[in-house]
């Protein structure tokens, strides 16, 4: 073995050797702590023996020992009843939360699907194209099943279907201003409800929503039944009645106005044309 293999080896034993006593002093410190609680626990249990052999000899001491740990017990007691109730009162605050979330959530969307409708109605002049997002709005965001949008003829003095859902729209009655369900809720200019029977499977109408402009009518949404999964109508509802009331009347105004513009251009285009030739 050369000197540097020794040297090595006494290297590595010194290293095990360290390593051996390290295990021994923390071995030691952990006994010492074991003896020191142990010593501790004793010194406990004395003084509780202690209280015991007094309580014995005594039985006032004993009367009273127990009188404090009945106290003890009752207030140990009442701080976990305490805790309970402010547990219970957490979750309550916690529940209503959940709620109130909920609720804006719903709020949230319902701002947004009004927005978007009143968005829509306004986005085309085009008659056909404002009926048509009319009917989009009444059957996603109303949820009628049986309906038909009116539109006011002023040669003839009657309101008369122009499109439907549900129904072929010939199967929609022309209705007089001031006569009847519609004709009266047109001519009041107020959403006019009434209870909603199954049993009539959608003949009679249970929603006018009347369409005016300054006092001028223009037309009127008719519901006569919902879808299936709607029970009634909600706050929303009412909203889009209210909204439908007044953008639909005004697109349908405007879509009016400028399909009789264009009609006008084109006769005025023609009779250019003919002078020019």
């Amino acid at each position: 073995m050369t000197k540097d293999d020794r040297d090595n080896e006494n290297e590595r034993t010194s290293e095990r050797g360290a390593a051996v006593l390290s295990i021994f002093q923390r071995g030691a410190e952990f006994t010492k702590q074991i003896l020191a609680e142990n010593e501790r626990l004793r010194e406990q249990l004395s003084q509780l023996d202690n209280r015991q052999q007094e309580a014995a000899q005594s039985p006032e001491q004993w009367e009273k020992l127990r009188q404090e740990l009945s106290k003890q017990i009752v207030n140990l007691e009442g701080e976990k009843q305490s805790i309970l109730e402010q547990l219970e009162a957490t979750e309550r605050e916690n529940h209503q939360f959940a709620e109130r979330y909920i609720e804006i959530e719903e709020e949230n969307n319902n701002l947004a699907n009004l927005y978007v409708a009143s968005y829509q109605l306004h986005s085309t002049l085009e008659a056909g194209e404002v009926l048509k997002v009319i009917l989009e709005i009444v059957i996603n965001l109303v949820g009628a099943e049986i309906f038909a949008v009116y539109v006011w003829d002023e040669k003839a003095e009657r309101l008369e279907p122009v499109a439907s859902e549900g129904r072929a729209v010939a199967e929609f009655p022309s209705v007089r201003l001031g006569e009847g369900f519609v004709g009266e809720s047109v001519a009041s200019g107020e959403v006019d409800s009434a209870e909603i029977d199954e049993s009539d499977a959608g003949e009679k109408p249970v929603v006018c929503i009347p369409l005016r402009v300054e006092d001028r009518p223009v037309g009127a949404i008719v519901i006569c039944s919902l879808l299936q999964q709607k029970a009634g109508f909600s706050e929303l509802d009412h909203e889009l009645f209210t909204l439908l009331a007044g953008h639909a009347a005004t697109a349908i105004c405007a879509s009016q106005l400028y399909s009789q513009s264009e009609r006008k251009l084109s006769t005025i285009q023609g009779f250019i044309e003919l002078l020019s030739k």
